[in-house]
């Protein structure tokens, strides 16, 4: 029990007694047996001037603890503690005067009574060091206010990534903040953990959209274009190697999920920090949305930005649309499939007029108009195209060419080539997994219904299953695995051109046949990332491909290569230019009297190569021996030559099949049902 020296005092008759027994100095002898405790000495005065009773004995001997001194040690550390034994008979009270020396001798001994200063938790480092702490606390809410306006604020198109595009006032931050003022604090953190992750979501998708538009010249579909990704991962792999790839891909995960995290917890700290201070935030948030209205009202703008931005709900609205014009879109395109002009027409009225010629359709990785006409990179790929029209001249070949505008723009190849060869506009994998799931008739799938030719593919680019061969109508598909190359990779190139064109002539070209051959052949060597490349031997060097060892390891590192824009575009224009050389110097080797060539880009290279806003045009040219095979196309007023020059006719790639089929061939079957067609 607790006595303050001022609740009883002992009669006079005990005091003086007491006074008596006290030694000349004035203080109490100390206690000698280690088992006794002086009764004037029960109870400590602490530092405000309470006196506890019992609680404050001291003993010589450190290892003995009393009753009293048990019970504060429970109250230091907590009700978990063990039981204090049963409270000591109410001892009579002392003086302050008095108890004073006892409680100094107490603490100068080896008591372990804890004091209130013992009792109090140590001080944190906020305690010791508040500047820093408060510095820290305001410098986080700053992050986290920058980081909820970069994802409000984030563009999804590189053309507008600029500072000015950051300093704007986003109408749905302000609404978002004053629905969190109004909302009970468990639902407004769920609201404000939800709403973080939701922006993190939308930036995600910006940054996809900015990568998909730097590459493939359109935005992110989010119906569609997940698979692509892993194509992205796959082409990283073949470019920068499997380590490098797998440490980009991490780091991608991580970027991600940190997003994620992050944004959800700095709205989460602001929020908080609203509903501490709801007073000031509704004011700042009605004035931020009063500046709002004014500045949508004046029309202010930053650099060319508008100041009052929705640019999120817009995104948000945008990508709505898109997913409802997706899914309408291929309803509408399955039914475009199914419906086709030459479905019915019997192989024995198509392409009559190549019957008995060797005709090869050769895709160019990546050669666009860029490659063409672009200051740059054109004039080295220019001459190639005229030597190359004089070679084949001299040869006896003539040519001519255009341009079509491709369906897809810095990727994508197989888009464009099934744009090609169906006569349908493939822009999306939706699409083109509709087309190829149907029996939607093939430029040359036309050549293998005729049963005049023997269909083959050279795909050096196909490393697995394609079981999209029997859409285009191939006999046969010599992919990556069968074409006999023991030479390096050249970056995502398999192998290069000159060595596929090799094995297509020792597999197939020539061999003898009882039917000419229909080839179909993709060209890598010219693929993003075009370091390192390969370069033109003499036919009979070629062989297995070995001796192209030497020649990729002294080849440059894609790295280095992507480093600078001016670096990237020369690399890509010398990439054309060897594949032009390898195919020409193929035909001026192989070909013969019988030899019908056509050959084109399946798209413009990357922005970074053809430079923003670039056309999707890509050229075209039909090289023959026999002139009655160019003279059926002269209605096309191509241009002579392998060059189509800038003013030559530009259509859309999927016109050419139905261009194609009527110039070699009869018109569609006047008496296909409309249904069929």
């Amino acid at each position: 029990m607790s006595h303050t020296t001022s609740s009883r005092q002992l009669p006079q008759e005990e005091r003086n007694a007491a006074t008596e027994d006290l030694p000349p100095d004035g203080l109490p002898e100390p206690a000698t047996d280690a088992g006794e405790v002086t009764p004037d000495a029960a109870e400590a005065i602490s530092d405000a001037g309470e006196v506890t009773a019992g609680a404050a004995e001291a003993t010589p001997d450190a290892g003995e603890v009393t009753a009293e001194q048990h019970t504060v040690a429970s109250e230091c550390t907590g009700p978990e503690a063990a039981p204090a034994p049963e409270a000591a008979p109410e001892t009579e009270a002392v003086t302050e005067a008095e108890a004073a020396p006892e409680a100094e001798a107490a603490t100068d001994t080896n008591s372990a009574t804890p004091t209130a200063s013992a009792c109090a938790p140590a001080p944190g480092w906020r305690d010791r060091h508040p500047i820093a702490a408060r510095a820290l606390a305001w410098t986080t809410t700053a992050l986290a206010g920058a980081l909820v306006l970069a994802t409000l604020l984030l563009p999804n198109d590189p053309a507008r990534l600029s500072p000015a595009e950051f300093v704007r006032i986003p109408v749905e931050g302000i609404a978002g903040a004053a629905l969190l003022l109004v909302l009970p604090q468990t639902v407004r953190r769920v609201a404000a953990v939800l709403a973080g992750v939701g922006l993190a979501l939308l930036a995600i998708l910006d940054v996809l959209d900015i990568g998909f538009i730097g590459a493939l010249g359109r935005g992110f579909n989010v119906v569609f274009d997940w698979p692509l990704l892993g194509d992205g991962a796959s082409f990283l792999q073949d470019s920068i190697g499997p380590a490098g790839a797998l440490g980009v891909e991490i780091a991608a995960v991580v970027l991600v999920l940190a997003l994620l995290v992050l944004t959800a917890l700095a709205v989460l700290r602001l929020s908080n920090l609203m509903a501490r201070h709801r007073a000031t935030a509704a004011g700042t948030t009605l004035a931020l949305g009063t500046a709002w209205v004014l500045s949508a009202a004046l029309g202010l703008q930053i650099a060319g930005a508008p100041v009052a931005s929705r640019s999120t709900s817009d995104l948000v609205q945008a990508r709505m649309d898109g997913v409802s014009a997706t899914l309408k879109d291929e309803r509408e395109f399955a039914r475009e499939a199914a419906t086709d002009p030459y479905h019915s027409t019997p192989g024995s009225q198509l392409l009559t007029g190549l019957r008995g010629k060797d005709v090869i359709f050769t895709f160019i990785e990546s050669y666009g108009r860029s490659a063409v006409q672009d200051p740059l990179m054109a004039p080295g790929v220019d001459a190639v195209l005229a030597k190359g029209t004089k070679r084949l001249r001299a040869a006896g070949y003539s040519a001519r060419s255009g341009w079509l505008t491709s369906a897809t723009y810095g990727g994508g190849s197989w888009l464009g080539h099934s744009t090609f060869m169906s006569g349908l506009w493939i822009d999306n994998q939706q699409r083109y997994r509709t087309v190829t799931a149907g029996d939607h008739l093939t430029l040359t799938k036309a050549f293998q219904r005729t049963g005049a030719w023997r269909t083959v593919g050279i795909m050096p680019g196909v490393t697995k299953g394609w079981p999209e061969a029997s859409w285009y109508g191939l006999d046969h598909v010599y992919d990556s695995r069968e074409l006999g190359y023991k030479g390096p990779k050249f970056s995502w190139s398999t192998m290069p051109d000159q060595y596929s064109l090799s094995a297509f002539q020792r597999l197939e070209h020539g061999r003898p046949h009882d039917k000419p051959l229909m080839s179909e052949i993709i060209l890598t060597s010219s693929h993003n990332p075009w370091a390192p490349l390969p370069k033109t031997l003499p036919w009979n060097k070629v062989g297995d491909g070995s001796v192209y060892n030497s020649i990729e390891k002294a080849g440059k590192n894609p790295v280095d290569v992507w480093q600078q824009t001016d670096r990237v575009r020369t690399e890509y224009g010398k990439s054309i230019q060897y594949s032009l050389n390898s195919l020409i110097s193929y035909v001026e080797k192989y070909g013969n009297k019988n030899t019908v060539l056509v050959f084109l880009g399946d798209h413009q290279p990357v922005a970074k190569v053809s430079g923003d806003h670039a056309s999707r045009d890509v050229p075209v040219a039909l090289v023959a021996h026999d002139p009655d095979v160019l003279k059926r196309i002269s209605g096309w007023h191509w241009t002579p030559g392998l060059n189509p020059g800038h003013q030559g006719p530009v259509w859309r790639m999927d016109t050419f099949r139905d261009r194609f089929l009527k110039a070699y061939g009869p018109h569609p079957d006047p008496t296909t049902p409309p249904a069929a067609r």
